[in-house]
C-alpha cells in the first residue's frame, strides 16, 4: 500500500519523493544525535538544521521555481517563532514558587490547573509558566515521566476547548469555525482525556518513594502543613496579556489592519511587531529577581528557534505528498471520521499539528465539494448544516486528533520541546526522540487516545 502510494504521488505532481529525504535526515539526527555523537550534535544542531532547511527550500525556489509553499512556510514559522519567543522571555520574568509537598496529589493539580490554564493562555503561556514551578516543586524527586506527564497534559491535551488553546484550533477559528464550537463539542473528549491522563499520572507518580520536598518550617505552625504560592515578576502578566492578545490581530479576519500582500494572501505583520515589541519592553524592565530565579537564558529557546527552521521547511515536501496522497479521487471514499483521526494524528506526532490540521481540513471539505477559503463553507461544514451532518463529526475527528496526538514526539507540537529544552537546562535527563515514543508515548499515551476515539468517533457518544 505504501509503495502505491508512493508511485501515485510521483505520477501526480512534479514533487520528487527523494525530497521528504532532508526531513527524515533532521528528525534522524534529531532523535540519535544526543546518544551516538552528544557533542557534534550539541555544538552544530544549528548549522544542521538551517543547512537542511535551506537546501529543502533552495530545491523549490531554484528547481521546482515554486515561491506559494515557502512563502506561507516563512509565515508560519516567523509567526511561530515570534509568539514563541515571546511567550518564553514573559514567562521567564515571572518567578511563581509553590511551597508545599511534592506529592503524587500536589502533582496532578498543578497539572489539571494548567490544562485549564491553556485554553487562556495556550499551551505554549501555560507550559512556560509553569514548567520551573513544576521542576521547583519536585526538586528532590524530579523524574523524566513527571515532566512528560507534563508535556501530555498542559502543552497539549488541556488546549482543547478554545481556540487559544493550541494552534490547530487557532487555525480553524481563523478559517470560519465559531468560537465556541471547540467548548461545545469537545468538552467531554477533553474531560476523559485530561481526567484520565491525569489518573496515569497520579498512579505511576505514587510509585516514586523519594523523599518529597518539605515545606519550609517557618510556614508550619501547629504542626500543620501549609500550601504557600509566591509570585515575583506580576508585571510580566501585563505583557503577557499584551503578546496573547495580539494573537488576534489578523488580517485575514479584521479588516483594516495592515499587511504584507502576495498572490492574493494577507500575511500578518502587525501582530509579530507587537509581540516582539512587548517581549523586549518585558525583558528589560523584568524583576532581576524573578530571572535570577528562573536561571532564565535564551539556550532553550535558541535550540527550538534553529531546529524548527529545519523542521518547518524540511517538512514542506512531506505535506505536500501526504496532501496529494490522501486528496486521490480513488482514496476519497475512505475519507471517514475514523480515517481523518488516526491520519491526522499520526502526522499530528511527527509533523508540526498546526499544517496537518490545515491539510485535513482541506481534504474532508474537498470530499463535499467545499473550500476552506471560504468563511462560509468552513462554518457550514463545521456546524452540520452543509452539503452532509457528518462534516460536524469529521472536523470533531481532526481536532482531537490534531491537538492529542501533538503530544506523541517532541516535534509535534511547539511547546513539547520547549519543555524538554528548559528540563535539560534544569539539569534533567530527558529521553531521548525514540525513548519518548516507546517508553511513555506508546504504554501510557495511545491507549487513552484509542479510548477516546473509541468514544467520541467510533461510538459516537459525545
Amino acid at each position: 500500500m505504501l509503495f502505491n502510494f508512493i508511485l501515485l504521488a510521483q505520477a501526480q505532481h512534479a514533487l520528487p519523493v527523494f525530497l521528504i529525504i532532508p526531513f527524515l535526515l533532521l528528525i534522524g539526527m534529531i532523535a540519535a544525535g544526543p546518544i551516538f555523537f552528544g557533542h557534534f550534535w550539541e555544538h552544530n544542531y544549528k548549522i544542521v538544521a538551517v543547512t537542511l532547511g535551506l537546501t529543502v527550500l533552495a530545491y523549490y525556489l531554484v528547481v521546482l521555481q515554486d515561491y506559494h509553499m515557502p512563502a506561507h512556510t516563512l509565515a508560519e514559522y516567523a509567526s511561530f517563532a515570534i509568539l514563541l519567543s515571546s511567550l518564553y522571555i514573559a514567562a521567564g520574568g515571572i518567578y511563581i514558587n509553590i511551597n508545599a509537598n511534592a506529592t503524587p496529589l500536589m502533582n496532578v493539580a498543578l497539572v489539571a490547573v494548567g490544562a485549564v490554564l491553556a485554553n487562556f493562555v495556550g499551551t505554549t503561556g501555560a507550559s512556560l509558566l509553569l514548567i520551573r514551578p513544576f521542576i521547583r516543586l519536585n526538586v528532590h524527586r524530579i523524574k523524566p515521566y513527571q515532566i512528560i506527564f507534563f508535556i501530555f497534559i498542559v502543552s497539549n491535551a488541556g488546549g482543547l476547548l478554545t481556540p487559544l488553546g493550541d494552534p490547530p484550533l487557532f487555525i480553524g477559528f481563523l478559517k470560519g469555525v465559531p468560537f465556541f464550537w471547540t467548548l461545545q463539542h469537545l468538552f467531554l473528549p477533553w474531560v476523559v482525556a485530561v481526567g484520565l491522563l491525569c489518573l496515569i499520572f497520579y498512579i505511576v507518580d505514587s510509585r516514586n518513594k523519594e523523599t518529597a520536598f518539605k515545606a519550609r518550617p517557618e510556614v508550619i505552625a501547629k504542626n500543620e502543613e501549609k500550601t504557600e504560592f509566591y509570585v515575583t515578576g506580576k508585571r510580566n502578566l501585563f505583557w503577557l496579556a499584551i503578546i496573547i492578545g495580539a494573537i488576534f490581530l489578523d488580517p485575514n479576519v479584521i479588516d483594516g489592519l495592515p499587511y504584507i500582500p502576495y498572490d492574493g494572501n494577507k500575511f500578518s505583520f502587525l501582530r509579530e511587531i507587537i509581540q516582539l515589541g512587548a517581549a523586549f519592553l518585558c525583558f528589560r524592565f523584568s524583576s532581576k529577581t524573578a530571572l535570577a530565579g528562573n536561571k532564565f537564558n535564551f539556550h532553550p529557546i535558541l535550540e527550538v528557534v534553529f531546529l524548527f527552521f529545519g523542521i518547518f521547511f524540511t517538512m514542506m515536501p512531506a505535506l505536500q505528498l501526504s496532501a496529494e496522497i490522501a486528496s486521490a479521487p480513488q482514496y476519497a471514499k475512505f475519507i471517514t471520521p475514523d480515517f481523518l483521526y488516526w491520519a491526522t494524528g499520526s502526522l499530528s506526532g511527527f509533523l508540526d499539528n498546526a499544517p496537518t490540521y490545515a491539510n485535513f481540513l482541506s481534504l474532508a471539505m474537498a470530499k463535499y465539494d467545499m473550500a476552506q477559503n471560504s468563511v462560509v463553507e468552513v462554518r457550514q461544514f463545521a456546524t452540520g448544516t452543509g452539503a452532509d451532518p457528518e462534516t460536524l463529526i469529521l472536523l470533531e475527528a481532526i481536532s482531537l486528533a490534531a491537538v492529542l496526538f501533538g503530544a506523541f514526539t517532541y516535534i509535534g507540537n511547539g511547546p513539547n520541546f520547549m519543555v524538554k529544552a528548559i528540563a535539560e537546562s534544569a539539569g534533567i535527563k530527558m529521553p531521548t526522540f525514540f525513548a519518548y515514543i516507546v517508553r511513555y508515548s506508546i504504554p501510557f499515551l495511545l491507549p487513552a487516545l484509542a479510548l477516546i476515539w473509541f468514544l467520541s468517533i467510533y461510538l459516537s457518544l459525545f
